[in-house]
């Protein structure tokens, strides 16, 4: 199966990918995490990418396709296909997407949209930890750390990332609105199968709608 996640920062692409990736076996690729990869091998599209991610704006199409290509090329997306979450963002990365998968004989299943309204979604992000050592992901409103400021896997200091605080979280999503939104309706035209999917309520109740939009049961 090949599966888009679209959904503004936040909408839990990753929470649901990950367990959409367990259950289904195929792997997920999220292109915010391959290009902090990127940034943290210190490698010149990480370079050119740190300017943009650090100040809210979408990294240029050109240097995320490219990451996106390496990718899908590995062995595992090969035999098993892939999620993506958090590409495409723009209508360019989408045509770029469609021509690399017909260059590669495939296609999209199935690109679901999460769905979650804006100011919950400056909740959620404005209240995500991240652990410096292991990477754990906390929310300090519902999956808060045993001690305030500990990773409880490995007892690393949680931090907030630069692109989570407020003033940052809201140009996320103003460029969300602006450049990412408009392909709900793009995909909508096009012959592949759109889901919309309330993204609200319990993690348990948003992997529910997931499953049954996607047909992996």
């Amino acid at each position: 199966m090949n599966i888009v996640l679209l959904g503004p920062p936040g909408a839990g692409k990753g929470t649901q990918g990950e367990r959409l990736a367990e259950r289904c076996g195929i792997p997920k690729y999220a292109t915010g995490d391959l290009l902090r990869d990127a940034i943290r091998l210190d490698i010149p599209l990480g370079r050119e990418a740190s300017r943009y991610m650090d100040s809210g704006e979408l990294v240029p199409d050109d240097v995320v396709l490219r990451l996106v290509r390496e990718a899908l090329e590995s062995p595992s997306s090969a035999r098993k296909g892939f999620i993506l979450d958090g590409f495409p963002r723009t209508q360019v990365q989408a045509v770029g997407l469609q021509a690399l998968l017909e260059e590669k004989g495939l296609e999209l299943d199935a690109v679901v949209f999460l769905d979650v309204p804006e100011e919950e979604l400056v909740r959620r992000l404005t209240g995500r930890r991240v652990c410096l050592g292991c990477g754990a992901v906390y929310s300090v409103r519902t999956n808060a750390p045993a001690a305030a400021d500990t990773c409880d896997e490995c007892g690393g200091r949680l931090e907030i990332r630069a692109d989570d605080r407020e003033e940052i979280v809201r140009s996320r999503l103003r460029v969300y609105r602006e450049s990412t939104q408009p392909l709900v309706e793009w995909y909508g035209r096009s012959s592949t199968s759109l889901h919309e999917l309330a993204a609200v309520g319990s993690v348990d109740e948003v992997y529910d709608r997931l499953l049954s939009a996607v047909g992996c049961s």
